[in-house]
């Protein structure tokens, strides 16, 4: 489901094709609901080692990060800092971890590549920017741990499904259409890089 509250859009789990349709690069959403910590273990282990996760996150939401989580009594856990990972981690896995397991956002740290680019388009899945620097403000946006599953991993790497509340802002830089926000403005970026190089030279040609 998707709505606008206070100006906000938020997107809450499970969430849908049609749901995706209107959210394009760019876009800034918030998301109600399941999501589901996920790192470089996690992948591989689903991809190369071809173990099904524990966790369920069809139409749901997973997390590049490794998080700081506090144990609580009767084996319940508490969220301290949650910050993203290099998404560009994933990014070997990313086409197949998405065709497994149906998971529709993905969310994490700087921009990913034709792989995931391939996954969103094709599965109608994206992929979202959380700001770096606020992990802790992220941990205040999960109400829940619900579950944790292969501890064995270690905390960061560690499933920790989390219930959330309008966690965000998150930035969609690749949508289901397979745009990437990052690759189109590295065009951007390099075209001005080329005309102020150019001013520059102009005004300092004197200069030997």
């Amino acid at each position: 489901m998707i709505e606008i509250k206070d100006g906000k859009k938020i997107l809450t789990t499970p969430v849908s094709d049609e749901d995706l349709k209107d959210i394009h690069i760019g876009d800034i959403i918030y998301l109600n609901g399941s999501m589901t910590t996920c790192r470089d273990v996690a992948h591989r282990r689903l991809v190369e080692g071809h173990r099904e996760l524990p966790i369920d996150v069809r139409g749901n939401a997973i997390f590049h990060a490794g998080p700081i989580v506090r144990p609580l009594e009767d084996d319940k856990f508490e969220m301290v800092s949650v910050g993203p990972t290099t998404s560009m981690r994933m990014e070997k896995f990313e086409k197949e971890f998405v065709e497994l397991t149906g998971v529709k956002v993905i969310i994490g740290k700087g921009g990913m590549g034709p792989n995931t680019e391939y996954a969103c388009r094709n599965y109608k899945a994206i992929h979202c920017v959380f700001p770096a620097g606020n992990a802790v403000v992220a941990a205040t946006e999960v109400e829940e741990i619900v579950r944790a599953e292969w501890r064995d991993l270690g905390m960061p790497e560690t499933l920790w499904n989390c219930k959330v509340r309008e966690f965000g802002p998150l930035i969609v830089s690749i949508d289901t259409e397979g745009r990437n926000l990052f690759e189109e403005n590295k065009v951007i970026f390099n075209e001005r890089k080329e005309k102020a190089y150019e001013e520059i030279c102009r005004h300092v040609r004197f200069i030997k």
